[in-house]
């Protein structure tokens, strides 16, 4: 029976005596400190292999100035919004052409633009119209989108399926504006997709 006693009673001691020296610790250093050390003896190098975008460029019959970021396109701002639509809207904003695509984008709209001048001067705004035209450059008929865009005036998108994939635009009495981008960030393809997170 004083076995039993005696290992009962060591068996009580033991969790208050890990407790104790749990509680004590070593005293001399403190949680960040190994962290710390660690860093201060593998520095993170300069440059880190991240993704990232590729440098635009002045792409040919295009001035050499440096053209400023929209703020669509900018990544990160200092100054938080002061609500979260533009956060929850994201999604709508097409994904913007960098490098050799921002080049090919441009090349693109100046070929649609130019088929399109001569319906635009004889103000033929007919969808049907447009559609042909866009056609006529090798573009599917499948994948050319166009519609009447208020009193005067035709809107149309074209999924090209390649880098740049899309180009919309608008044409009326005044102008003809098109651009190009690389799709919607939640979307599979040129239309803007119709909900987000």
């Amino acid at each position: 029976m004083t076995t039993l006693r005696k290992t009962r009673v060591g068996l009580e001691v033991l969790p208050l005596a890990v407790m104790v020296l749990l509680a004590a610790g070593c005293g001399t250093q403190r949680g960040g400190d190994t962290a710390d050390a660690y860093r201060r003896s593998h520095p993170t190098p300069t440059a880190v292999s991240t993704l990232s975008t590729p440098a635009d460029f002045p792409c040919p019959g295009e001035s050499p100035e440096p053209t400023t970021p929209t703020a669509a396109g900018t990544p990160g701002s200092a100054v938080p919004p002061t609500d979260h639509y533009a956060e929850n809207h994201g999604f709508r904003v097409p994904i913007p052409l960098h490098g050799q695509s921002r080049c090919d984008g441009l090349t693109a709209v100046g070929r649609v633009k130019s088929a399109l001048e001569p319906l635009r001067r004889r103000h033929d705004f007919a969808p049907d119209s447009v559609r042909a035209a866009l056609t006529g450059l090798g573009y599917s008929a499948g994948k050319v989108r166009a519609y009447q865009d208020g009193a005067a005036g035709v809107g149309f998108l074209i999924d090209i399926g390649v880098s740049p994939w899309c180009v919309e635009g608008t044409m009326s009495s005044d102008s003809t504006e098109a651009e190009a981008f690389g799709g919607y960030p939640d979307g599979t393809g040129c239309e803007p997709p119709s909900g987000g997170h």
